[in-house]
């Protein structure tokens, strides 16, 4: 999901912070991409951000240029999710059932969407393998989730978007939030510690790759839990806490991600951004090297 922090699944989402200063432009920073070109687009950004035109970027102006991104990512969510409800709505009458939608969720699989349809009209077992059956299990049961009232277990376009992006709804990210805990949580008590939060999943570790892999995910969790997501610092986190979190929508939370950018790249500790610090650390804004950042800065700005 796209401008939110941390995934259904409870993994962070590494990609955040580019996808909340590039917006719908992040697909043309690609690794091959023309670095020249992308230095271009990177200084037509912050002039954008700039929005006192002082040339410096404070906290302030990434926090409103941030969730200007985050809606901007909400609005392309609404119209995909008019695409796709209407995709899984064939007979076109604004409602969309679960076996509608399961059939063609299988199919986008790569199963044969006539053979699954007709055994979910029969009610046969669709044979499929664990792993699916699973994703399918929870897709359900986040379906249902979705179900306002009336429960009828059918989902309009409104509910359809719920269920395909639950950050666009207080109670489904309240559902996310339960679905996380519920998964990392080791001793029932509807928190999590810091060990908690970055146990591993379940997996054997062969060899030393997968070992630094792991130390990553450790750091990062650890370094996420302790400066952000652990409000008051008492090193337990709440379902409140982590639904603060999630909020993509949380403006607190959009000063405290813009900090946090400013501060990798703040070479001169002035708390502010300038164009050369931005161009230096393209690669954590963008996700790609921009060679030779510092020539003719000034006169291409």
């Amino acid at each position: 999901m796209n401008g939110v922090k941390m995934e259904m699944d409870g993994h962070l989402n590494k990609d955040f912070h580019q996808e909340v200063f590039l917006g719908k432009e992040i697909e043309e920073f690609e690794e091959d991409s023309e670095p020249r070109r992308n230095r271009k687009k990177l200084i037509e950004i912050f002039t954008k951000v700039d929005f006192n035109k002082d040339k410096s970027v404070s906290a302030k102006e990434m926090q409103r240029w941030i969730m200007e991104k985050t809606e901007e990512h909400f609005q392309e969510a609404m119209v995909e999710n008019k695409n796709s409800f209407h995709g899984v709505d064939p007979d076109a009458n604004g409602q969309v059932t679960w076996d509608e939608y399961r059939v063609k969720f299988l199919a986008s699989k790569g199963f044969n969407e006539k053979e699954v349809a007709e055994k979910v009209k029969n009610n046969e077992d669709l044979k499929l393998d664990e792993e699916t059956q699973e994703v399918l299990e929870s897709l359900k049961d986040r379906w249902f989730q979705a179900d306002n009232n009336p429960n009828d277990q059918l989902l309009n376009e409104q509910e359809f978007l719920s269920f395909l992006h639950p950050e666009h709804s207080k109670g489904m990210l309240q559902y996310m939030v339960k679905e996380i805990v519920r998964d990392l949580d080791q001793d029932g008590d509807k928190k999590l510690t810091l060990s908690e939060f970055i146990s591993l999943p379940v997996g054997t570790v062969e060899n030393q790759q997968a070992q630094d892999i792991d130390d990553d995910w450790v750091r990062e969790r650890k370094k996420e839990f302790e400066d952000v997501i652990d409000s008051d610092r008492n090193g337990i986190v709440t379902m409140t806490e982590l639904e603060e979190y999630m909020d993509p929508m949380n403006e607190h939370n959009a000063l405290n991600e813009a900090k946090q950018m400013i501060a990798v790249a703040d070479e001169n500790q002035n708390h502010n951004l300038e164009l050369d610090e931005i161009l230096k650390y393209s690669e954590y804004f963008t996700g790609s090297k921009l060679m030779d950042y510092a020539r003719n800065v000034h006169e291409e700005f």
